[in-house]
């Protein structure tokens, strides 16, 4: 692509370019084209098109909030949540990077990613309608694995969406606005057991708090990403592609290469090998999670170098292999983010509920009272989540959005070490404002520094793959944080809390590696 005049983005008086966006391209012989960039959306037009991730924060955070609490009720132990848990990253890591490629290569009379969200919609909320009605431990189980496939079928194309519709300088604000939702979402969300209705219920059966909210969820979840369908349209491919003539993204290779068979091999010996150390040691089981990910992944490489090259497993190894910069340097800061926010999912309510409530015992009124709270402090993270998006399209306008992610995740990091020392329950509501921070700050600035870097025809693909970054440390938190615990904390919950902390601050010193290329115009 030639390089743009310093006249980049300039109105120019052409017939027919009435607000439309310029560009002029200057080529090295001499003389200029005209380019049009993409056009700035109003405030109402950002809104609708983000609007849908109320509903999908709905799901998730009812998923958060009450998973591990039926799991319990239905006679899980502590030690098998997090186990159980593992449906939940699993799922995004195979249904993302898959619904990525094909909603980039999909255009219908509903647009690229729209069909998508719908299709994802309607799954999700039958999910929720089930889901508190299983009368068995391994159908919650199942459950929630069609739930959160549904709802990353939803959810991936979403962020894919900001980066298709919004100019460069507007993404930013697109991603905090997806924030804003996802906090006003989960506050709503998370405190629906609190209707009023019975909290308490027989063994191994879920109390009707936890039904009705979930009924709730599955209405709230499908209106909202309906009226996002409804109320939004998209470019077409060839639109997309003359717009990117104008924006410049970091450039990644076109024809990328499936790695050859000895990096294949090397996971592939290495899952298994590390397979064998456990079974020799008799380390815990749940450690066979990180082996079978290190061989599987050499499976799948070796698979792909023997399917037709341009298939589709072939292509998402390949544009693995051939991730922009900006892209390699982000996935090691949502590594260590997204291990803190899954070690917080899953031993918040044990936490509370032990420490600050006095008991363990998942049928106790005190462990559901505790668990109540916990319902409480993650709708306030939510709430504060809400607030932080609307202060950080300001703050990244001052110190950038690499001093504004540092600052945020060292707040989310005091914020879970502080559970170490604050005993009254209603004191870890100021924890929770840290926490916030960083929440709303995880699910906007990376996306905003991401979605500059990548190219627009594969917008969806690389989302999909960045999502390996969220999903693979929840599967390390799922499988090692239990065995951590035991090991070292004499298997006290509440560590886990701030072994999470200790990982918010290792992700925030991780973003100072990130180019500054990746700073965007809030």
């Amino acid at each position: 692509m030639h390089a743009l005049s310093a006249a980049y983005g300039r109105r120019l008086p052409c017939p027919g370019t009435a607000g439309r966006r310029i560009a002029t391209q200057r080529f090295p012989e001499g003389g200029y084209s005209v380019i049009e960039r993409k056009p700035r959306l109003s405030f109402w037009q950002i809104w609708n098109m983000c609007f849908g991730f109320l509903g999908i924060q709905f799901g998730f955070a009812l998923q958060n909030a009450n998973v591990s609490r039926i799991f319990q009720t239905l006679g899980a132990d502590m030690e098998q949540v997090p186990g159980l848990w593992i449906a939940a990253p699993l799922t995004g890591l195979l249904v993302q990077p898959v619904v990525g490629y094909l909603s980039d290569r999909t255009w219908t009379p509903l647009g690229r990613r729209r069909p998508y969200f719908l299709a994802g919609a309607v799954l999700a909320t039958l999910a929720l309608f089930f889901m508190p009605h299983s009368p068995a431990l391994w159908i919650a189980a199942g459950m929630l694995w069609i739930l959160d496939a549904s709802i990353n079928i939803s959810m991936e194309p979403f962020r894919a969406f900001v980066g298709d519709q919004l100019p460069q300088e507007q993404r930013a604000s697109g991603y905090a606005m997806q924030s804003f939702f996802i906090g006003v979402g989960a506050i709503v969300a998370s405190l629906l057991p609190k209707a009023g209705v019975a909290n308490t219920a027989g063994p191994g059966e879920v109390p009707d708090t936890v039904r009705y909210a979930f009924y709730v969820g599955g209405v709230v979840l499908l209106g909202a990403i309906g009226w996002t369908v409804l109320r939004t349209r998209e470019y077409p491919p060839e639109d997309l592609a003359r717009f990117e003539q104008a924006e410049s993204p970091e450039p990644a290779p076109v024809m990328a290469s499936v790695p050859g068979p000895l990096p294949a091999l090397a996971w592939l010996v290495a899952g298994l090998g590390l397979a064998a150390l456990i079974a020799a040691n008799g380390w815990d089981r749940m450690l066979y999670v990180l082996a079978g990910m290190a061989a599987a992944y050499g499976v799948l490489l070796l698979v792909a170098r023997v399917l037709p090259a341009g298939s589709m497993l072939p292509a998402i190894a390949a544009d693995l292999r051939a991730m922009p910069r900006t892209m390699r340097r982000l996935a090691v800061v949502q590594f260590f983010s997204w291990f803190a926010l899954f070690a917080m999912w899953i031993y918040t309510t044990a936490a509370v509920a032990g420490t600050h409530f006095g008991s363990n015992d998942p049928t106790s009124a005190a462990y559901n009272e505790g668990a109540n709270w916990v319902g409480v402090l993650f709708a306030a993270y939510n709430g504060f989540a809400a607030v932080a998006a609307i202060a950080i399209p300001w703050l990244a306008a001052r110190i950038g959005l690499r001093g504004t992610h540092v600052l945020n995740l060292c707040l989310g990091a005091l914020g879970l070490l502080s559970f170490l020392w604050v005993r009254d329950p209603q004191w870890l509501l100021l924890s929770m404002v840290g926490v916030g921070f960083a929440w709303a700050s995880i699910l906007s600035l990376p996306y905003a520094m991401l979605s500059d870097s990548l190219p627009a025809a594969k917008m969806g693909v690389y989302m999909g793959i960045f999502n390996f970054f969220i999903v693979i440390p929840q599967l390390v938190a799922a499988s090692l944080l239990g065995f951590l615990l035991r090991a070292l904390f004499g298997g006290q919950p509440l560590w886990a809390l701030a072994l999470g902390g200790a990982s918010l601050v290792l992700a925030a010193a991780c973003v100072l590696a990130v180019p500054r290329t990746a700073e965007a115009r809030a």
